[in-house]
Order: structure tokens, then C-alpha cells, then sequence
């Protein structure tokens, strides 16, 4: 990338791409909006007071009307979403809960096509028209909406983004959460995965790609450009999933790097002064980030789909690769290890005697008891052999614990990076003790990560099991720590 060898450019905040983001969809949809009437003839306030929120409610029915042809519809829908751009978060949730409210099923239509059906008895003809009448009357008039604005010019993007804020106010407005939850059945429809393509991300891809980069990389934050320049560099891949109605965002992103043996340590993974290794030597790929780029996307499964697409490129550029690991972060234990910890005789029952007496000694607490809570929020734990080596036992064999039978009360594993993966078809494989140090690994799993293994001729089998039986595939290492 020539231009970036002379001038690097800034690195992007999330907060500034999403105002890239909104500047681009107003100029998007600054043609085909609707000057001549409705709210965006004036100015609105970016809190939508009553009287504004009054004119916007006036402006949604206009569009559900649908009167004047296509041409008007698409005009009235871009009018109505610059308004919401238009919007700050106050004004923006506003709009949303007007969406929720005034434009839901009309439950007195529900109730009366639900008695119909309930007296069309036997006679077939009148159920089915019953129940045409009644799937007629729970679509809710919001959904012809959204279909509308989905329709626009980058529609569908605006749609992603505008679920990402209904995530985060859905909790606390049980109206919101309905309509987040018909705007997902929506994108789930609109979604096909058999679109997506696959495209390697390489320092030669354009800037506002690789700007892109810093703002979506979830799991191991990028530094600054020559960290991005390693995680690019020849003996690693990086591959991104895209979609027609968001071609220029990546939805998924993996960063893959090539070794010899399943690696165990983040920071030697992400090393910049380490040589650079034989991509052509390497025995072994190990997946060591997986980034979802849109939050307004989640709930839609497609990582699955990617691990074997980028298991099938790697595997046609170098035959030479026979092991396809993770090096993953555990980002729930610390929690539940906390939680665990507040209950009564929390040592008694987490710990043996022999650790807990292991503790004691490397904490030179003489005949003194000393808690594992006590010892785990001193903050540099870690750098003190003794203690480092007294915990190693217990805090493995904790961890496994919560990775292969803490279970979500659906039966799927209490770590959201162990479903996915144990989804897909991988099994847990090994704990790598303080293989990451960092602030975020510390407070997430007391600085362990995990390698998930995906052993192509046990995919399938492996999914089936966790999907059907709520069974977690593990290696013999890790049985044994659970037998421990």
C-alpha cells in the first residue's frame, strides 16, 4: 500500500465511523427523500418534543399508506430515516418507541380473528380462512416500515445499525425489545449466508479497510499500525466475510497465524520483534481473534460458516497444514469464579485441603487461612513464582470446570466463546496457564486462555453431540484436570 508507506492515516474510532457512516447514508438518501412536506421541510429537534413527535407519527402513517406510487414511498421512507439521523439518542430512542407503540398489531384485530378461528370447529374451509385472517392481523404495521426503509439505497446497513441501539434499550422497555425482536426475524430473512464472500484482508487492501481494522477488532485490541503490519505479515492470513447489501463492510473478521505446534501465549503470538516464521514450514493454524463487526448483526449465525471457508483456503494454498486450533479467550470465568467465591465456605468447597494449604504457605501467612478471593484481587499475583505456582492447580482445574459442565439453562455452555466454537464443532483441547497477562485477560480469566481444536473428521460428530445433546467434546488433558 504505497500511499500508506509515506503518510499513515488516522486511525478510526468507533465513534467516528459510525458519523462516516451517518454522513454517508444522509448523502445516500439526500436524492431521493422528499423535501416538499413532512418534518424535514423544517428543521427538527434532535429530542423530538411532542409537537415533532406528533408530525412523525403523521409521517409513518403517510408512508404505510403508500399514496403517489413507488417513487413517493421510497421518497416519504428516506425522509423519514434522515429524520432519524437527524435525531440525538434521546430523540432517536423516541422515535423508536413511537415505532414500537403506535404502529404494533392491533390487538383488538388479534383477539377477534383468534374467536373466529376458535368457531371455525371442523370445517376446514372457514379455519383456513380464520387462520389467513389471524397471521393477517399479528403482522404488525412497523414491519411494512422497515421493509421500506430496507429498500433504500444502504437500507439495509441503516437497519443493522438501528438494531444496535434497540440492543442496548431493549432491556429496560419491554415495547422496544418486541420491535428489536422483529427487526431480527427481518434481517434473518433478508440474510442469506449463501452471499457472503470471503476476501483475505492484506496490507495492500485499501486504507479505509484497514482503518476499519482498529475500530471492529474485538478480542486483541490493535495497537497501532506496525502491530496491524505484523498481524498482516507472511506467515499470517486474515480473511473478512462481506455481504451485497453491505459491500464495503466486513461482517466477520479472523485473524489466523501460521506455526509450528499449537501455540499457548498471546503476547509471543503477537510479538512484532519475533522473526517472521516459513509460512511453508508451518504445521499449524491457529484462529486467535474471531470479531463480530456488527452488533447489530448478532443473533444471525454465520462464524461457523467461515471457520470452513478459511479452513478450505488455507488448506489450498498449503498443504502442509494438519491442525486447526484457537488460541480463545475465556471472558466469563473470572465472573463466575468471583460469584462462586461470595458463597459461604466458598474455599471448602472450590479447593483441597492440600491447595488450600499450598496457598497458605506460598502466601507466607504462616498457620493463617488465606482465601482464594483474597489472594486473587491482589493485582500482581502473577508475578510471584510461589503464589503463581500454589494457584496454578486449583484455578486450572476451576477452569475447566466452567468451560465443560457450567451449562446456560438451555443446556449450552455458560461461555459465550465456548458455544460458538463447541457449535461449530470443536472440541476444548488444552488450558494454557497465564497466557495472557493483559489488564483484559486478567479480568476476564485470571490471565488463562483456552485452544479449541477442530479436527476436520470430528467436526460433524462434534456439532451433532452439543447441538443435540448438550455434549462437550474435550481432550484427555482436560478430563484428567476435571478428574483432578
Amino acid at each position: 500500500m504505497t500511499e500508506q508507506t509515506t503518510r499513515e492515516p488516522e486511525i478510526t474510532t468507533r465513534d467516528s465511523l459510525l458519523d462516516r457512516t451517518m454522513q454517508n447514508l444522509r448523502e445516500a438518501w439526500r436524492d431521493v427523500a422528499d423535501w416538499r412536506g413532512g418534518l424535514l421541510s423544517t428543521t427538527p429537534n434532535p429530542n423530538l418534543p411532542d409537537k415533532d413527535a406528533e408530525a412523525l407519527k403523521n409521517q409513518m402513517r403517510d408512508c404505510l399508506e403508500a399514496r403517489g406510487g413507488e417513487v413517493s414511498a421510497r421518497a416519504r421512507a428516506a425522509n423519514l430515516g434522515r429524520l432519524y439521523l437527524s435525531l440525538n439518542a434521546k430523540g432517536r430512542k423516541r422515535f423508536l418507541k413511537i415505532l414500537a407503540t403506535e404502529f404494533d398489531s392491533d390487538h383488538h384485530a388479534v383477539n377477534k380473528a383468534a374467536e373466529q378461528l376458535r368457531q371455525a370447529g371442523d370445517n376446514s374451509e372457514e379455519r383456513a380462512k380464520a387462520e389467513r385472517a389471524l397471521r393477517q392481523a399479528l403482522q404488525p404495521p412497523r414491519g411494512r416500515l422497515l421493509a421500506q426503509l430496507n429498500a433504500l439505497p444502504e437500507g439495509f446497513h441503516f437497519l443493522v445499525d438501528l438494531r444496535a441501539e434497540l440492543l442496548a434499550w431493549r432491556q429496560d422497555d419491554p415495547a422496544l425489545g418486541a420491535l428489536e425482536r422483529d427487526l431480527l426475524a427481518l434481517l434473518v430473512s433478508w440474510f442469506d449466508v449463501g452471499f457472503l464472500e470471503l476476501r483475505r484482508i492484506t496490507w495492500n487492501s485499501p486504507a479505509s479497510l484497514l482503518e476499519k481494522m482498529f475500530v471492529y477488532e474485538a478480542v486483541h485490541p490493535i495497537r497501532d499500525w506496525g502491530d496491524l503490519k505484523n498481524r498482516l505479515s507472511v506467515d499470517r492470513r486474515c480473511f473478512a466475510f462481506f455481504h451485497p447489501r453491505m459491500p464495503d463492510e466486513p461482517l466477520i473478521i479472523v485473524q489466523v497465524a501460521l506455526v509450528d505446534g499449537i501455540a499457548n501465549n498471546v503476547h509471543t503470538l503477537l510479538d512484532e520483534s519475533a522473526p517472521v516464521f516459513e509460512p511453508t514450514a508451518a504445521d499449524t493454524a491457529i484462529f486467535y481473534s474471531i470479531s463480530n463487526a456488527h452488533e447489530g448483526l448478532s443473533g444471525i449465525s454465520f462464524g461457523n460458516f467461515l471457520i470452513k471457508r478459511v479452513v478450505d483456503e488455507l488448506t489450498t494454498e498449503f498443504s502442509n497444514l494438519k491442525t486447526f486450533a484457537t488460541l480463545s479467550p475465556i471472558p466469563g470465568f473470572r465472573d463466575w469464579l468471583d460469584s462462586k467465591l461470595q458463597e459461604s465456605d466458598a474455599d471448602a468447597e472450590l479447593l483441597t485441603a492440600a491447595e488450600r494449604k499450598a496457598l497458605v504457605t506460598a502466601a507466607n501467612a504462616g498457620k493463617e487461612p488465606v482465601s482464594l478471593q483474597t489472594l486473587l484481587a491482589t493485582s500482581d499475583w502473577h508475578g510471584n513464582t510461589e503464589l503463581a505456582k500454589a494457584l496454578k492447580p486449583p484455578l486450572l482445574r476451576l477452569c475447566s470446570r466452567y468451560l465443560a459442565k457450567e451449562k446456560r439453562p438451555g443446556g449450552t455452555a455458560l461461555d459465550r466463546v465456548a458455544h460458538f466454537h463447541l457449535s461449530n464443532g470443536a472440541r476444548i483441547e488444552r488450558l494454557n496457564w497465564l497466557a495472557d497477562t493483559s489488564l483484559k485477560g486478567m479480568s476476564q480469566a485470571v490471565g488463562m486462555m483456552v485452544n479449541y481444536l477442530y479436527k476436520l473428521s470430528d467436526i460433524e460428530t462434534n456439532h451433532e453431540a452439543y447441538r443435540g445433546e448438550g455434549k462437550v467434546m474435550t481432550s484427555s488433558t482436560i478430563r484428567a484436570l476435571l478428574k483432578s
